[in-house]
Parts: structure tokens; sequence; C-alpha cells
């Protein structure tokens, strides 16, 4: 029989094992790499008028998941004192010790070379090489360099968290097309309206750490007028689908209402700023670009959707 003490002794293995898995998950940052991989996974099915290829769908979507935790994870790494600074980082793993370099470090490169391994061999090269530039695009490039050189760190930035529809595409197709293109475009036009509503309200936390977001750099109205512009943009972009023919009216009329949305938000924003405002827009963006994905999803499945739907209530 198993004494008192061992039992013990193995539930706080146990719970130390739970608590490591928690900070190296949280290394990933799961939150917005879960959105990367939906957006991702929408590029792969709208790559295709049917049923997608098993391999290279599901390699696919577990290549560029690593890939996107490999980069949030160096991310970390080399923002670590950046984040120790800042209210809103300052209970990440490598900020409280709870991790040390060293371990996240490996756990990066690892989760690194698993994606491209995965990508090159399950998938294709195309995929492969996209992902690995899209990696070193935001964990080195923007990190390193942008994010500290220029308020328009996270336009130019932005286009490789755009990248995942493209990723998707290629991983199914193993080509990127005008579509494919159009879907980077708008998370490329999304990204700066969405951190620029986050960073008006962390704007002293920047400061303090010297890091040139645009409300630091060219105050808050500027940011605040330059998010609506971004918006209407956005707004006039995602209409593109349905002009291409890649979308239907059911797409068309959910995108209106959600545009309709969000240039809500801005103009208030515009008007009578206040910091639990831009919570409320970097909010709502998230779930736009989540609705607005699977919209196209949804739009492009219709008829089989109707179909199946028939077969079930007749």
């Amino acid at each position: 029989m198993k004494t008192q003490e061992t039992v013990i002794a193995a539930s706080t293995a146990q719970r130390k094992l739970s608590t490591l898995a928690h900070e190296y998950l949280e290394l990933t940052k799961p939150r917005v790499v879960s959105l990367i991989v939906f957006t991702a996974v929408v590029g792969m099915f709208l790559s295709t008028p049917s049923g997608l290829p098993l391999v290279p769908f599901i390699f696919g979507t577990l290549g560029i998941a690593f890939a996107a935790g490999s980069a949030a994870a160096i991310n970390h790494i080399l923002d670590r004192r950046f984040d120790s600074d800042m209210k809103r980082t300052s209970t990440r793993p490598l900020p409280t010790g709870s991790l040390s370099t060293r371990e996240a470090l490996i756990f990066a490169l690892s989760l690194g070379a698993l994606s491209m391994a995965i990508l090159y061999w399950g998938v294709n090269t195309l995929t492969a090489v996209l992902t690995f530039t899209s990696l070193i695009g935001y964990s080195v490039v923007y990190t390193v360099y942008l994010k500290h050189a220029t308020p328009q760190n996270i336009v130019i930035g932005g286009a490789a968290g755009a990248a995942p529809p493209v990723l998707g595409w290629a991983a199914i197709t193993g080509e990127v097309t005008s579509d494919a293109l159009l879907l980077f475009l708008i998370i490329f036009l999304w990204t700066p309206p969405h951190f620029w509503a986050l960073a008006l309200y962390r704007e002293k936390e920047y400061a303090k750490v010297g890091i040139p977001m645009l409300p630091v750099t060219h105050g808050r109205e500027f940011t605040q007028l330059h998010i609506l512009l971004y918006t209407i943009l956005l707004a006039a972009v995602t209409v593109m689908p349905f002009a291409t023919h890649m979308s239907g009216w059911l797409y068309l009329f959910g995108a209106i209402i959600l545009n309709a949305g969000f240039i809500y938000y801005a103009v208030r924003l515009y008007k009578n700023y206040s910091d639990d405002l831009s919570r409320q827009t970097f909010r709502y963006s998230i779930q736009y670009l989540s609705l607005l994905f699977g919209l196209l999803l949804v739009d492009h499945y219709r008829v089989f959707i109707h179909e199946a739907l028939q077969s079930a209530l007749y």
C-alpha cells in the first residue's frame, strides 16, 4: 500500500508538472495563436470548393500552430526586460521567473524545428518556407527592430501576422492566389486599428519602456484619427470577396453589419475618448475578425450546409 508521504509526494509532483505545462503554454500566447490557427484553417477551407485532403489539413494545422507558438515564445524571450516593466505583461512566465530564459529558448527552438519538419515533409516546401519567413518576420524583424524603431511598427510588422490564411491556402493547394492575398490584406488592414486601440489605453506603459507606439510619438488624437481611417479602409476591402465572387450575399450582409459596428466604435473613440471605450474597441476588433472569417467559411459552404439541413429535416 502507498504511504501517506508517497501520495503527498505524487500529488505535489503532479501539481508541479501541471503548473510547468501551464507556464510553457503561456509562452505560446494561446489566445493569439488560436485566432491565427482559425484564420489559417479558414484559408484552407476557402482554397477548395469541396472537402479538404486530410493529410495536408492535419499537418498544415499542426505545423502552423507550432510555428505561431514558437514565434510567440521567442517574442517572450526577446521582450522579457520590457515585459517586466509593463503591468499587462509583468505576470508572464519569464518576468516572474517561473521559467528561465534557457528553458524558454529550448522550448521555442524545439517547437519551431518541429513545425518546419511537419510542414516540409508532411505538407509542402512552399508552406514551410512561407511559415518560416513569417516566424522570422514576427519574432525577429518586428520584435527586435521594428517595434523599437518606428511608430509604424505595427503596420509594417503586421505583414507577418496577416500571413496565416495564405499559409493555410498554400498548405492545401501548393500555391498562393489572388484570393489568398485578399485574405492577407484584410488582416493586414485590421491589425493597426486593433492594436492601436490597445496602445491607447496602455500609452503610459509603452512610454515608460521606450517603445514608440503611435500614441506615444504622435499623441492620442492622431492615433484616434488613424484608427478611424484604417477602419473605413478595412470596411471597403472586406467587400472585395463579394466583388470578386469569392463569397456571396450571406457574407456581404454579415460583413456590412460587422463593419458598421467597428466604424461605430471608431467614430465614438475619435469623438469622445475614454480608456474604457478603447478597451471595448479592442475587444470588438477581436470578435470582428473571428466573425468575419467565420462568415467567409459559412458562406463558402452554404450550399452544402443547406443540403445537409434539408436531408436532416426531410
